[in-house]
């Protein structure tokens, strides 16, 4: 800045401060040839005549203000920057119609006329000639369409393609002049008087001195001028509740156009909920601002950042207390149509107002971008469990949308924001659930189905579930049955939820069922047999665990992991497919926990009937292949070393189970580590002892019932260390079921085997009756299958394999007559 400007800026004299305003001003004034009154001539003669002192101050501004005499000089103007773009304007346009004259669309789409025009106009009238400009663009491109389309020898694709985007940016041009379009064709010459009376009339700013649109300060550090939101084109924006609506229908334009910027979109909308007033202003605010929340992050593989996230949680809250406080609002997702740039209320519409929108819709895409963030983050570092703690406020936020739905009466939306809520508490333990719900208890907004209201977690989720039982939606119903089921098995009440896996016939369906139903069957099915297991009822747990890990494929039909195997490449979306349905981890069932149970029950089965069977044949056919396998691997081993993992435990404690020493199987069984992840582990360890002593009493005496003719069951009691009750039920009961051949004598405490010395005719007749009710048995399951019949997971295993399996006398000596009763899993 020259020596000049600053003499004048400090000037204490009002005239100095009105000459410098004249010589920065945008006006058509021509700078002063002679100083006047109010300027005094010193000051000019003071710059001319020291300027050779100036030098070293000035620098290059200072030398090219010293070579320019304004003095000698009059005709020079001082041109504002407002003016220059004017001029600039005027050139485009002349450059323009040179293009029209010789049809050149591409150095027409070039031309920088529009932006220039847009910028120039911020806050101030259209001038004519662009108005001019547009509408004789519009006319010739018209023109050129007609033409086009009649002539025998098109234009170039280069060409043609400028065309149609200059034909887009006119469109969009004149819509937004429409205004200005229609009274320059109306009259042009009453629209160049009003431009030039709007003109005259404008006040002049003078510009501060260094001023870039920025905020500039004075030397007592005074704002003199502030940033100004610049919107669409560089025409300044302001926000009032009056052009609410025409605001958010342009940013509701822009919404999913290339280049549009989001985060601006974002901060644009959050200003517009600030000057809103009226709860139908907030309303319709509220749901673009959460909308433009959610297309911040369009990536699917990525999920949404926690601050995104929690803004759109909170807004989602103020939404909803919003219409539950104002019954005359209500958001739907169908409503009649309505004028969306028009301030609506309850007068206006004579009753409630119907908003298009969907809570539910955001209910959902909340709870998916939290489960896809516990997918991404490292289950074992602090920030997991930091974001597992937002799982409070969602839980919140869900309850009062369903408290809203209930209100007015949603019956679809309602049922799925009912099993949003009851996906977060079906596999949960009371004391999380009463966390969960100590929250909703605080809120303003409540659903009529509280933890406090039913009474208990139990009573809770059979509320939720009948509710959703009487939908119409039978996704819906599938869902809530097995979460019902899968809630009944982690509460250890494993005969409630068998009877009600069985007569929903689920596993006749479930196999036509979408992929994330089939997930939550598996873990149904698996928490239902470690339900069996902690109750002690080995056979059932052993049973329904079977199905998924004859598979070898657990983690993947639990969706936790993705199964690899040896001949299959999956491709890159199929990867991405298997990552999204994963569960997050701390929804995990532990494998090797239920791994453990199902050998263990396995090895409770397999080697008492192992001991019974005489024949090779025999022997070969396994209750558990998984196990069997496992065994046979063992035998194999040539020195076996002491055990390290859960399989080599139980694989040790079923060679001693098989020896008769039941104390060294108790013992490596109990010494798995595993066990404490179980909830109850003594009671699990204590009735595992048991079971082990029960199953090796019978273990012994099928093995050594050949070489005994009575037997002392006080010999027994002791042997076993069990009492001579138990002892005498389990040995009567063999006897009964045809396991053993002995007759019990009670008075004098013994046993009394019987040896039967089949002939060779009989055995192969035995053969032949096996090889007999194998044949029915398979005819019988084709016939199921043929007929459309039960042939799903409950019958699964056949008359050979399924109660019957404990009746190792049809196994062991290979009996024709089959049980027909239960021919179920249980």
């Amino acid at each position: 800045m020259s020596r000049f400007f600053r003499q004048a800026g400090d000037s204490d004299s009002d005239s100095d401060s009105e000459s410098e305003s004249e010589l920065m001003t945008s006006g058509d004034e021509e700078a002063p040839s002679k100083p006047t009154a109010s300027a005094p001539k010193p000051a000019i003669d003071s710059e001319s005549e020291e300027s050779t002192d100036t030098d070293s101050e000035a620098g290059p501004e200072g030398d090219g203000d010293e070579t320019d005499d304004e003095g000698e000089r009059p005709g020079v103007r001082i041109i504002s920057a407002q003016e220059k773009r004017l001029k600039e304007m005027e050139a485009t346009g002349k450059v323009m119609e040179n293009a029209l004259k010789i049809n050149d669309w591409v150095a027409i789409s070039t031309g920088e006329f529009l932006t220039l025009v847009l910028e120039s106009v911020a806050e101030q009238p259209i001038p004519p000639f662009y108005v001019r400009t547009l509408v004789n663009l519009e006319s010739s491109i018209n023109n050129a369409l007609v033409k086009e389309k009649e002539a025998k020898k098109k234009m170039n694709a280069t060409n043609a393609k400028a065309l149609t985007a200059m034909k887009q940016k006119i469109k969009r041009a004149i819509k937004e002049y429409e205004t200005d379009v229609k009274k320059y064709l109306e009259d042009p010459e009453a629209f160049n008087r009003e431009y030039a009376a709007l003109v005259s009339r404008e006040p002049i700013a003078p510009a501060a001195p260094g001023s870039r649109g920025a905020t500039a300060t004075t030397g007592d550090d005074t704002t003199v001028e502030e940033f100004t939101t610049v919107g669409k084109g560089g025409r300044g924006v302001q926000f009032t509740s009056e052009g609410i609506f025409k605001n958010l229908h342009a940013v509701q334009e822009a919404r999913g156009k290339k280049n549009t910027d989001r985060a601006e979109q974002i901060r644009i909308l959050e200003k517009l909920l600030e000057v809103a007033v009226t709860p139908y202003q907030r309303i319709r605010v509220l749901l673009a601002l959460i909308s433009s929340r959610f297309d911040y992050n369009s990536s699917v593989s990525t999920h949404m950042p926690t601050e995104l996230w929690l803004a759109a949680q909170r807004e989602v809250d103020q939404l909803v207390s919003i219409i539950a406080s104002d019954s005359n609002f209500s958001i739907q997702e169908v409503t009649e149509d309505y004028d969306e740039l028009v301030e609506r209320s309850a007068s206006t519409e004579r009753g409630v107002v119907h908003v298009r929108g969907s809570i539910i819709s955001f209910i959902d895409r909340l709870d998916d971008e939290f489960t896809r963030s516990l997918q991404n983050i490292d289950p074992h570092g602090t920030e997991y469990v930091d974001r597992l703690k937002d799982e409070k406020v969602l839980y919140c936020t869900i309850c009062r949308a369903q408290a809203f739905y209930e209100k007015t009466n949603q019956n679809d939306p309602l049922g799925r924001v009912i099993m949003r809520r009851l996906e977060h508490i079906y596999s949960k333990p009371n004391a999380v659930v009463q966390a969960l719900e100590a929250a909703v208890d605080d809120s303003d907004v409540k659903p009529s189905m509280t933890l406090v209201a039913q009474g208990g977690t139990a009573a809770l989720v059979h509320g939720l579930c009948v509710h959703l039982y009487k939908a119409g939606n039978s996704l819906l119903r599938t869902r809530a049955m097995l979460s019902h089921i899968y809630h009944h098995a982690l509460h250890n009440d494993f005969h409630t939820a068998r009877d009600m896996l069985l007569m929903s016939h689920l596993q006749e369906s479930i196999h036509s069922a979408d992929v994330a139903t089939q997930i939550l069957y598996n873990r149904t099915v698996v928490q239902l047999g470690l339900c069996a297991f902690r109750s002690g009822l080995i056979k059932e747990a052993q049973a329904t665990l079977q199905d998924i890990f004859t598979t070898q494929r657990v983690k993947e039909l639990l969706a936790q992991g993705v199964h690899q195997q040896r001949f299959q490449v999956l491709t890159p979306e199929q990867e991405k497919a298997e990552k999204q349905r994963q569960l997050p981890f701390h929804m995990h069932i532990n494998t090797e926990l239920l791994e453990a149970a199902f050998l263990v029950s396995s090895m409770l089965i397999e080697i008492p009937l192992l001991a019974s069977i005489d024949s090779e044949e025999l022997k070969r056919k396994a209750i558990s292949k998984p196990f069997r396998r496992l065994l046979d691997f063992a035998d194999r081993q040539v020195f076996t070393g002491p055990p390290e993992s859960t399989r080599d435990h139980i694989m040790q404690a079923s060679k001693a189970l098989q020896d008769g020493e039941w104390e060294t199987c108790r013992d490596l069984i109990q010494s798995i580590k595993i066990w404490s992840l179980m909830p109850e582990a003594a009671a699990v360890k204590e009735m595992l002892a048991k079971r082990i002593q029960e199953q090796g009493l019978r273990t012994y005496l099928f093995t050594y019932a050949p070489h005994y003719s009575t037997l002392s069951l006080s010999l027994l009691s002791r042997t076993f260390s069990l009492s001579l009750r138990t002892v005498s039920s389990i040995v009567s009961k063999m006897i009964w079921n045809e396991e053993l051949s002995a007759s019990l004598d009670q008075s004098g405490g013994i046993v009394l085997f019987h040896r039967i010395d089949l002939s060779r005719p009989q055995q192969l007749a035995q053969v032949i009756a096996e090889k007999v009710a194998a044949m029915v048995d398979q005819n019988e399951k084709a016939l199921d299958v043929k007929m459309g019949g039960t042939g799903g997971w409950g019958e699964r295993t056949d008359g050979s394999k399924g109660e019957k399996r404990g009746e190792q006398t049809q196994e062991r000596r290979g009996r024709g007559e089959r049980t027909r009763g239960a021919r179920g899993m249980f």
